[in-house]
């Protein structure tokens, strides 16, 4: 693992669509092996009446590098962003969006910062702690041989030994730099932190007590009514709303009813 003496702390990398408006502005947060560019599509729609900010998470994309991913940092460093760029606390805050880890993050962002989020969406995640992992994910990314790769299709085809979801490949490529033969994640502290990543602080306390949509794909293992109980302790105001025939990257398989989900949510605030 690289010192914490040798990771530079700055703000997470943001990227803006549309100009502010008089409707509140959203702020979009990726999951694990994300980044804001994929969410360029839905950031550029959204942004037709409002300004859309997307963050690259620590470890990820053209964000800094650190040794935590602990989700009181990861919510302190959104925290940050909205205070720049945000809308103000007289305004009641700012639309948030965060899906997977991301979703976890913003609603340690929401019960720890509630002045700064004027209302939450959390995308097919659940404020517990969950068994699975990521590491294959990972190990197939450290395995792969960069000296062999001259196109994306190298890689494509190299990771399709270990990797046989052809949505989850295309998916982890986007944050591959074929030209510098690099990856843009913090590989080596994602695995280590892999355990804090899947899991849920089991000292969290408070209640975020705005409105919160949890909005899961139908199909996805991620999210289930075992859950409800949790979740509306700590978001007593949730609502819950599935996309039918999808599974868990909800907003890449089904984009245009992920959109109108979200229109919806946010045109209750729009009068």
């Amino acid at each position: 693992m690289t010192p914490p003496s040798l990771y530079h702390r700055a703000m997470l990398n943001t990227v803006f669509s549309g100009q502010p408006t008089d409707k509140t502005p959203l702020l979009i947060v990726h999951g694990l092996f994300g980044s804001a560019r994929n969410w360029g599509v839905i950031a550029k729609r959204m942004s037709a009446d409002r300004q859309v900010i997307a963050v690259d998470m620590r470890n990820h994309g053209a964000s800094f590098r650190d040794n935590s991913m602990a989700y009181q940092d990861l919510a302190d460093d959104l925290a940050e962003v909205l205070q720049a760029h945000g809308a103000p606390e007289s305004e009641g805050g700012t639309h948030v969006l965060g899906h997977s880890m991301g979703g976890k993050a913003t609603m340690m962002l929401a019960l720890t910062h509630p002045e700064l989020v004027k209302s939450l969406i959390v995308a097919d995640i659940s404020p517990v702690a969950y068994e699975h992992t990521n590491k294959p994910l990972i190990d197939a990314m450290q395995a792969l041989d960069l000296s062999k790769v001259e196109k994306r299709s190298d890689a494509d085809a190299l990771l399709a030994e270990d990797i046989f979801d052809d949505g989850v490949r295309a998916f982890l490529l986007q944050s591959l730099v074929v030209k510098d033969k690099k990856w843009l994640l913090n590989l080596q502290v994602l695995e280590d932190e892999m355990p804090k990543i899947v899991g849920w602080p089991d000292d969290v306390t408070g209640t975020y007590d705005k409105d919160t949509l949890f909005l899961s794909g139908e199909e996805s293992s991620y999210v289930s009514r075992d859950h409800r109980k949790a979740t509306k302790g700590l978001f007593p105001k949730a609502k819950f709303a599935s996309l039918p025939d999808t599974g868990h990257w909800l907003h890449a398989e089904k984009p245009r009813e992920f959109e109108a989900a979200l229109t919806v949510w946010l045109s209750r605030y729009d009068d």
